[in-house]
């Protein structure tokens, strides 16, 4: 009996987490193709059924009337994102790579120190840096801009790259360094010859982390930009006035998410460890 109810149980588990989280996503979708009327007529859901479908909130999210463009604020998203995500992965590639095959010590701190410092970045409030990066960029002139963004973001980005790459590279086996060095490989050459390519699920595991981080960033982006630059979480809080036209708040906010959807269904298919089967000669 008990094998029998497990099974129903659990696809009635999963199906209603499935719902709670695919709920948002279908209302914003619905609503965004309503307007003014359909949003006031009360909860509707089919559209030509319930309410008459239209575009004015999609067209409103590319400069269309009483509504903002957001292509701009979109490729400075991308550019903040795609440049810090990338030196972030570089440089946190190479610092968990040594972390994880060389022995650091300076009195008491270890390398299981070093690590967790990095990841100690992420447990600070964002308001306790906000103010040090404010001044920072100031007196370096990239206050407002693309640049000024990319290196505070580089900042938010690496400790995650750092944390999920040493975790990674522990689990691949050393005979692999072994053997690139018998084979007249330094400990450089070892990294980018044997153990990227091994590395590939773990990279995209951290690119996906960087990637969102990166792209969601609203605070920062927020406090260290002001008129020159404009990231597409700012363009969408924009919308959010006193009287919010939820048509094309709807449209903003499925059009910001959807690179990331994209993404993350794109790079399933190196989630799996199964690509270090047969590594080890």
């Amino acid at each position: 009996m008990r094998s029998r109810l497990y099974p129903v149980f659990k696809y009635t588990v999963i199906a209603l987490w499935a719902c709670f989280v695919a709920g948002p996503f279908f209302w914003a979708m619905t609503t965004s193709f309503k307007d003014v009327n359909g949003v006031q007529g009360g909860a509707t859901y089919l559209p030509w059924l319930q309410y008459e479908p239209t575009v004015t909130g999609w067209r409103n999210i590319f400069g269309g009337a009483g509504g903002v463009d957001v292509m701009q604020p979109f490729v400075n998203s991308a550019v903040v994102t795609v440049a810090a995500s990338a030196i972030s992965l570089v440089l946190g590639s190479l610092a968990a790579y040594a972390l994880s095959r060389y022995r650091f010590k300076l009195g008491f701190i270890k390398n299981s120190d070093i690590v967790f410092f990095f990841v100690s970045q992420r447990i600070m409030p964002p308001v306790v840096l906000v103010i040090p990066f404010f001044y920072l960029l100031q007196w370096t002139g990239l206050l407002d801009t693309i640049l000024g963004l990319v290196i505070v973001t580089v900042a938010l980005l690496l400790p995650i790259a750092v944390w999920v790459m040493v975790d990674f590279f522990n689990g691949i086996p050393r005979e692999i360094d072994e053997m690139a060095m018998l084979d007249g490989c330094g400990p450089f050459q070892t990294f980018v010859r044997a153990i990227l390519p091994n590395s590939l699920p773990g990279l995209t595991v951290a690119a996906m982390f960087c990637a969102v981080f990166g792209w969601n960033d609203f605070f920062f982006a927020f406090r260290l930009t002001f008129t020159e630059v404009q990231t597409l979480p700012q363009a969408v809080v924009a919308l959010n006035s006193s009287i919010p036209p939820w048509w094309t708040l709807s449209a903003a906010a499925l059009f910001g998410v959807a690179p990331l959807i994209l993404l993350a269904l794109w790079v399933e298919r190196y989630l799996s460890k199964g690509n270090l089967s047969g590594a080890v000669r």
